[in-house]
């Protein structure tokens, strides 16, 4: 017995001794990929192609065209296999802003900052004409606009969107919140997409603002309305854009709008309030693209050499579309960007993976992961049914980015408890550059949540916040100017090791239990 109990304790201690063995960084390699991220790096030239020379990305404009052929023809430069623009299903049309122009000329001149909502068709050459106070809480209050309103432009009476605040836009991680994260112990229960109660009486007041909204549309529309202007969320000339109308190749004609700073906008409400009248002169030009209505995302490989793990896949990727009031750069160029510089890594210090090694940048991100879902529906298997194609199990892990441009302070486990002393060893060569916490907790919101839906580990890396939420995030401020070089240097060189060792692991990332099948949600 006591022979037994013995043989069953070093047979214990080899397992967990060779589990740590192979999941030991190789200190070699990781010297080898710290000293090209952070000493050769390419990040910010690729980064600068993506945004100011494609410009803005919108979902099935010319500019992301613009961006994934580049990013083609150099993932192909670099040597990678299998490279193309893979068509994922229908979108709709594209668009873009060709021309705007805008500004007050009565009581006096004043260029406005003010930016076309994403999906809006143009003025059809220059107007000029009254700003008109439109206030209508109920359908019976249009009746009084009734033949007052053709060629005119339309404000609506809006509270200011943002207070003056004396906090600082950019913030990082403090240690006690890192530890606050590292000490979790479960994950949120639940996907974040079903916390919002529809029999609140929030939604419902949104519900019947949105529908009294559409109303008041059409009723400008049938009226002849010349320019709706909106205010904008934000502040500082800060503007965070929408869209204001779909992007479906069948949806309805609406009006011009635009969404106006929130210090613009207010002055012209206080003018016409105050019975003072306010002219606008406006051209706004913009363009529909209907000629290919397909998404894409683009994909390429380095393939794999070990005979029994080649034909499987380590995976990462981040969106490469962005809105259109900037050019996108921390939302999400810099994701896209570094993990570009990932793979340029890891072709650069001659690596031949065990396992393939698969980038994907996906688009339509910004409406929904359109392209990673159908990616993922394409390759993997459907999580509303849960039938799982075979691919799904050659998948060992997908890393994400896609929160702004700030270091990686560590990584979310999204409840993968098993992954987390695997991640724990190979964040530990990276603690000097202040990466070194693991969470179980959930993150979501972007394309690795594709992933794990149908069972793959997927996960998204801790980021330092950044300006990304208060100034950057889908605004007129997102540009290559944003973009925190030292930061992407070290997330390149971060993710490049994380790839490195996934490759060569003897084992897979540890799953967790397939979810359950998920309907449908609009």
């Amino acid at each position: 017995m006591k022979i037994k109990l013995l043989y069953s304790c070093l047979l214990v201690a080899a397992t967990a001794g060779a589990a740590l063995a192979q999941d030991t960084p190789d200190p070699a390699m990781t010297q080898k990929i710290r000293e090209e991220g952070l000493n050769h790096s390419k990040v910010m030239d690729i980064a600068f192609q993506l945004t100011d020379v494609a410009g803005p990305r919108l979902a099935g404009s010319p500019g992301l065209k613009r961006a994934q052929d580049w990013a083609v023809s150099t993932l192909k430069t670099w040597g990678l296999s299998n490279v193309a623009r893979e068509p994922w299903g229908k979108f709709g049309k594209g668009w873009e802003v060709q021309k705007n122009y805008v500004a007050m000329t009565v009581p006096y001149y004043h260029a406005l900052i003010a930016i076309p909502k994403a999906w809006t068709p143009g003025t059809n050459g220059y107007i000029r004409n009254t700003v008109v106070l439109v206030k209508a809480d109920t359908v019976t209050d249009l009746d009084k606009y009734k033949g007052t309103l053709k060629d005119k432009i339309v404000i609506f009476d809006t509270k200011p969107g943002v207070e003056r605040t004396f906090k600082a836009d950019g913030v990082r991680y403090t240690d006690e919140e890192l530890d606050k994260m590292a000490q979790a112990t479960s994950r949120p229960a639940g996907d974040r997409r079903a916390q919002f109660d529809r029999n609140s009486p929030r939604f419902k007041a949104m519900m019947k603002a949105r529908a009294m909204r559409a109303t008041v549309d059409k009723f400008l529309q049938d009226e002849g309305v010349a320019l709706i202007l909106t205010q904008a969320r934000g502040n500082d000339g800060t503007v965070f854009t929408t869209n204001g109308a779909s992007y479906a190749d069948t949806a309805k004609a609406v009006l011009p709008e635009l969404e106006t700073s929130g210090e613009d906008f207010q002055r012209i409400l206080r003018l016409v309030k105050g019975g003072i009248a306010v002219n606008i002169e406006a051209d706004i030009k913009t363009q529909f693209y209907t000629d290919d209505l397909q998404g894409y995302d683009v994909v390429g490989e380095i393939p794999g050499t070990d005979k029994k793990l080649k034909e499987q896949l380590v995976m990462i990727g981040g969106h490469l579309d962005s809105w259109h009031a900037a050019t996108g750069a921390t939302d999400n160029a810099a994701g896209s960007a570094v993990m570009l510089e990932v793979m340029r890594i890891l072709k650069a210090v001659n690596f031949h993976p065990r396992r393939t090694i698969r980038i994907a940048l996906w688009s339509s991100e910004e409406q929904g992961l359109f392209g990673s879902r159908n990616y993922v529906l394409n390759h993997f298997g459907d999580p509303k049914t849960m039938e799982l194609k075979p691919e799904q199990a050659k998948v060992s892990a997908y890393y994400n980015l896609d929160n702004g441009s700030g270091k990686i302070r560590g990584i979310y486990l999204q409840g993968d408890s098993l992954a987390g002393p695997i991640f724990k060893s190979w964040l530990a060569p990276f603690k000097d550059l202040g990466a070194n916490t693991v969470t179980i907790e959930n993150t979501g919101g972007t394309d690795h949540l594709s992933f794990d839906a149908v069972g793959i580990p997927g996960f998204q890396f801790i980021q330092d916040a950044l300006d990304y939420g208060t100034r950057t995030h889908h605004s007129n401020q997102d540009t290559y100017d944003k973009l925190s070089e030292d930061d992407m240097k070290q997330a390149a060189t971060i993710i490049a090791s994380f790839v490195y060792n996934t490759s060569q692991r003897n084992e897979m990332i540890p799953r967790m239990p397939l979810p359950k099948p998920q309907p449908a949600r609009n």
